[in-house]
This record gives structure tokens, C-alpha cells and sequence, in this order.
């Protein structure tokens, strides 16, 4: 921690919020741990100043908590919230989807099949080693999601939702099966929207993110790494 990372930029605090939703998600800063400002600006080799600015953002992300004579604290994860992040994702994917169905173009079309086929040769060389350790399985989604050309849409689901998305992902990774029943539905998605028919593909991408949620709820209660309500019936 004693090593100086210099950051220069006109857009110092935006520099700053990507570099720790970066060690957030990553588990550089664990769950639940304190956010030390002033160790964070020698680190960075910065300010206070642009510093609490992206604790601020990175607050209103929701990957830190603030409490009164306690201070900033990266969050912990919990089953409630897990279920309230996958269902607006459910919903604004879905919507996605369907909206991509009607305006991507065909060269996406054909990279996004290019991407799947690598998805493939990547579990069929890694003895099914899940992909999303690689982000491919994010970076799916991701092009879906830009493809829907609704500005707003990409805006809360890429900088809004996504961070903890990956976040809950990375801490639940190893107890996720069946990679190549991910890489099918993602496949199933491709084809209803290559073929125009955006009911279908929003069907099946709120089908997948709901299957996503149910297995992530699953890998947190054997995991046991919710700390406050599991959400348990």
C-alpha cells in the first residue's frame, strides 16, 4: 500500500471512481473494509479534495457506505439486495433486448456471434473454466445493451448497475455450474434478436438474468457471505 500510483487528468475524480470501482469489484478493497482517505491519496498521489469527490459517486454507485462517526466502508453483500438489483436488471435488459432486436445492425450481428464462438473454443480448451472470469460473459451483455441505442437504458445499466452486477458475479463465481447452459441461452438470445423478433429475445433475456439471480442467491447462502438479511423464506 505504500507504493504511489500518480494519476493525472482533467477529469481527476472520474479517474479516481473508475480506479476504485476497479479495486472494489476486483477485491483489492475487500467487503466490509474501511475506506482510509488519507491512505487512498498518498497512494494515488492526490488531494483530498478530488478524492471525496469520487467517494461521493462511488456512494451513489453503491459499492461504499457512509455512516455517521464511523466513516466510509466498501459494502457488504446481501440476498435483498441481490434480488432488487436482478429484478431491475431483469426488467431493463429484457427491454434491451427487445429494443436491439429491432436496431442492430448485421456487423453486430456477426460479432456478437464471433464473440459466442470464442466463448465456446474458450470452455472447450479451459475444461469448461466458466468464461465471465474472462468478462466475456459481460461483455455479451454490454453489446446487447449498446445495440438497444436507448441512451438512458445504457446510462443506469453500464454505470449505474453494473459494478455491483460484477461484483456479486466475482464473490459467487466457483459456485455457478454449467457454464455451457449460460453460453446456450446466450446463444438463444443472439438468434431471436438476428432474427427480428424482439418479444422472443426479451423473454429469453429476462429468463436468463432470472435463472442468474436464483443461482447467485444460491452460491451466497452455501458461501455465507451475507452478513445482514439472507432473504431466507
Amino acid at each position: 500500500m505504500d507504493k504511489v500510483t500518480q494519476i493525472k487528468s482533467a477529469t481527476l475524480s472520474d479517474d479516481l471512481t473508475q480506479r476504485l470501482t476497479a479495486e472494489i469489484v476486483e477485491g483489492v478493497l475487500p467487503l466490509g473494509s474501511k475506506i482510509s482517505e488519507p491512505e487512498l491519496a498518498k497512494r494515488y498521489g492526490v488531494s483530498r479534495g478530488p478524492l471525496r469527490e469520487a467517494l461521493v459517486k462511488l456512494e451513489t454507485l453503491g459499492l461504499i457506505t457512509r455512516t455517521a462517526n464511523v466513516g466510509a466502508r466498501v459494502i457488504e453483500l446481501n440476498i435483498e439486495d441481490l434480488l432488487d438489483t436482478y429484478t431491475l436488471r431483469e426488467a431493463m435488459e429484457g427491454m434491451a433486448a427487445r429494443l436491439a432486436a429491432e436496431l442492430i445492425s448485421e456487423q453486430e450481428v456477426a460479432e456478437l456471434y464471433q464473440l459466442l464462438e470464442d466463448h465456446q473454443a474458450h470452455l472447450d480448451a479451459n475444461q469448461d473454466e466458466h468464461y465471465a472470469s474472462q468478462y466475456g460473459n459481460e461483455d455479451f451483455h454490454l453489446r446487447i445493451i449498446h445495440a438497444s441505442q436507448n441512451n438512458k437504458l445504457i446510462r443506469v445499466l453500464t454505470q449505474d448497475l453494473y459494478a455491483t452486477i460484477r461484483m456479486y458475479r466475482r464473490y459467487t463465481a466457483d459456485s455457478r455450474p454449467d457454464p455451457r447452459q449460460a453460453l446456450r441461452e446466450h446463444k438463444a438470445i443472439l438468434d431471436a434478436i438476428a432474427n427480428r423478433e424482439g418479444d422472443l429475445a426479451e423473454l429469453l433475456m429476462r429468463r436468463h438474468i432470472s435463472r442468474a439471480a436464483n443461482l447467485l442467491r444460491k452460491a451466497m447462502l452455501q458461501n455465507s457471505i451475507s452478513q445482514g438479511n439472507t432473504g431466507q423464506p
